[in-house]
């Protein structure tokens, strides 16, 4: 205390300021942790909407009597409503805000999974088609959910933050490619309609972090109507199509490519090694642990070094075509697993820079639309990989691989000619009323405002 004219002035401690100033960074830190873990919620439940069943197949193969065409429309239904509903999704997440669109369809996916438990405990063999309504429910709840979460991602981080963040997301995915088919193998243990009523489940923690730690910016709102909207997003496609459709043909390939994989090394490993159940599934697991592995690792590379994305994208891609072509060469079963777990790496280089590249290349308010698109033609990747393996497999091994491995080097070659890391930033484009000076200088922030503590005052002369 400092005693001036008969008044006591409290002199402020540095090191109570310090203190303070360290503690609320470490909140700070706390928050966009929680943030980044609920928005991470969302790839990994949207994953298990597929993978998870496919250890479980043929116990509902064999339960309602079904043949191998029908058992696959529970995967079908679910990936096409997919895909038809995302870009609806992508325009309402722009018009009326991301958790406007993710929080619903979380509600819708998990109720899906809750009407196809339902039906197969009330209808017995008679539910086939009680649960591919459930499957389709499922199918348009998935189509707000990973996609959007990702145009949010872009939304509350920028620059380096957002290349790390989208990382992560991308790990999620992986990891949710990792978890599933180990968990509904053990969900099977149990009984064969588990897998669905999981789903309800698994979405309640998410949808709370959503609602209570995820503030959206307003800014990023898009109040243009839809003819006037269709026209923004024609000229973003106009001046950067071919950044754009070299991205999208690239993360379609890329999950193509795994998935394809995933589906040869299936039956692989129970025709050549006899594997089957919980060891199939940790089998299935090794080319996309290494995914995931990796996807976090690039996106703690390109937060660092922005200008290596282009060139990690290409050096993916050819990492991807060389795994694949060595394989149509050599038939040694550890050659195999190092090959496929290559093959792994290469897309968990990919993937997180080119959704960095997505999310960087078009402005907020229409960022929703595009990233939907993107995870549209992610879904068509998904579908097209085992049945293009299949066929290409009836006719030989090897030229299953090579004709594979040239579709992700002719990714390599068009990312090499095509992505210009100029064109991965939008312009800052100001809300209405508001200059484009103050709208650059004032980036998105993720979560709620924290408190800033106020310098504290000097005493008076």
């Amino acid at each position: 205390m400092h005693r001036r004219r008969g008044k006591c002035i409290a002199i402020p401690n540095p090191d109570k300021i310090g203190a303070t100033e360290r503690m609320i960074d470490r909140m700070k830190a706390l928050h966009r942790l929680a943030v980044l873990a609920a928005l991470s919620g969302v790839p990994f439940i949207m994953v298990l909407g597929n993978s998870m069943l496919i250890p479980v197949l043929p116990a509902v193969k064999g339960a309602l009597h079904l043949t191998g065409f029908k058992v696959s429309l529970l995967i079908t239904l679910f990936s096409i409503p997919a895909g038809l509903v995302i870009p609806l999704a992508g325009f309402l997440s722009d018009r009326y805000g991301r958790r406007k669109v993710i929080i619903p369809s979380l509600i819708v996916y998990g109720l899906g999974g809750v009407a196809a438990g339902l039906a197969a405990v009330l209808l017995k063999e008679a539910a086939f088609p009680a649960i591919l309504g459930g499957r389709i429910l499922q199918g348009i709840g998935a189509a707000g959910t990973a996609p959007i979460a990702m145009a949010l991602t872009g939304d509350l981080f920028a620059g380096k933050e957002r290349a790390r963040a989208l990382g992560i997301i991308e790990a999620a995915n992986g990891l949710g490619k990792v978890v599933s088919p180990v968990l509904g193998a053990l969900l099977g243990l149990i009984v064969w309609y588990a897998a669905f009523l999981f789903f309800p489940l698994a979405v309640i923690p998410v949808i709370l972090g959503i609602w209570l730690l995820i503030r959206e910016p307003e800014n990023t709102r898009n109040k243009q109507n839809i003819s006037r909207y269709l026209q923004s997003i024609g000229a973003v496609f106009e001046k950067k199509s071919a950044l754009l459709f070299t991205s999208f043909f690239s993360g379609a390939a890329a999950l193509l490519l795994l998935f394809g994989v995933l589906f040869f090394l299936s039956e692989y490993l129970e025709t050549a090694f006899r594997l089957g159940g919980v060891r199939k599934g940790l089998a299935l697991a090794v080319p996309v642990l290494f995914m995931c592995t990796t996807s976090y690792a690039t996106g703690a590379l390109i937060k660092k070094k922005l200008r290596l994305i282009k060139w990690l994208v290409v050096a993916g891609l050819a990492l991807i075509a060389a795994s694949l072509a060595v394989l149509g060469f050599y038939q040694n079963a550890y050659l195999f697993f190092i090959a496929i777990s290559l093959t792994g790496v290469g897309t968990g280089v990919t993937l997180p820079c080119l959704n960095t590249i997505i999310t960087g290349a078009t402005a907020a308010e229409r960022r929703g639309l595009v990233t939907s698109l993107y995870g549209g033609v992610r879904f068509v990747g998904v579908a097209l990989g085992p049945p293009l393996f299949g066929l290409l497999l009836g006719y030989s091994r090897p030229l299953m691989f090579w004709s594979t491995a040239s579709l992700a080097a002719a990714g390599a070659l068009l990312a090499a000619l095509f992505i210009r890391v100029r064109d991965m930033s939008a312009p800052a484009e100001a809300p209405a009323g508001a200059a484009p000076e103050k709208a650059a200088a004032s980036p998105p922030k993720a979560g709620r405002a924290a408190w800033q503590p106020q310098p504290a005052r000097r005493p008076r002369p």
